[in-house]
């Protein structure tokens, strides 16, 4: 009930008149049972715009620094996280992987949405980069259909770096869901989680009509770092 009221009652109602959202496509969220969203990821306001712009919840698997943040800042972001439909989950690997993707498949369990970013991280330049297999092995566990969606010009409104958000239109274009059925039971083949997740995200370039470069964006972030040492 509280997330109802604060999504449609206060904070749905002043992002739209401040931002002026426009979505294309939002026929193509199904009004009922589990799905993936998969989108592009270009600003940390993605997490924001995608949940209050669409009828139904969202859950989000977010990096679990986001909700450990110390003063003022750490509070409210702890809280609009939660406040959005945000999971804490952590990235670093292995043990923490699995455990991210359990939690995945205990949303999609319930019949709920699942939102997820399949390069894993924000892009740094703009460009679309290269999807994590994990959303693919969630998909085709799960037997629930993929989403593609593309974020518009949210990175101009909140670029990396910046605490406030500019002014600014922002958009969202929703594609028709990808159906994977042909490879029910296969999630354990590496080389069809690789195809699926290619699939996915040829289908968020088409939409967003980003440069691709299939490379992973930490990669690019990595050595973007170590330029700036």
């Amino acid at each position: 009930m509280f997330y109802w009221f604060m999504k449609y009652v206060v904070v749905g109602p002043i992002v739209r008149a401040v931002f002026r959202p426009w979505v294309v496509g939002s026929e193509n969220i199904p009004t009922q049972g589990s799905a993936i969203l998969a989108s592009n990821h270009l600003s940390v306001s993605d997490s924001v715009f995608l949940p209050l712009m669409i009828d139904r919840s969202v859950s989000f698997l977010a990096k679990s620094d986001y909700f450990t943040g110390r003063g003022i800042k750490g509070w409210a972001t702890r809280n609009f996280m939660k406040l959005t439909g945000q999971i804490p989950i952590d990235r670093s690997g292995g043990k923490a992987s699995e455990a991210s993707l359990n939690t995945g498949l205990m949303v999609l369990g319930r019949g709920d949405l699942l939102g997820i970013y399949p390069e894993g991280t924000r892009s740094p330049d703009g460009k679309l980069y290269r999807g994590r297999t994990g959303l693919a092995r969630m998909a085709l566990e799960a037997g629930v259909p993929v989403v593609p969606l593309v974020m518009v010009d949210t990175e101009k409104v909140m670029p990396i770096g910046r605490t406030l958000p500019r002014i600014g239109r922002v958009g969202i274009v929703i594609g028709e869901p990808l159906d994977f059925s042909r490879f029910a039971g296969m999630e354990s083949d590496r080389f069809i989680l690789r195809s699926v997740t290619d699939e996915i995200m040829v289908a968020l370039q088409a939409l967003g009509e980003q440069e691709y470069d299939d490379v992973y964006a930490s990669a690019v972030k990595e050595r973007i770092a170590t330029r700036g040492q």
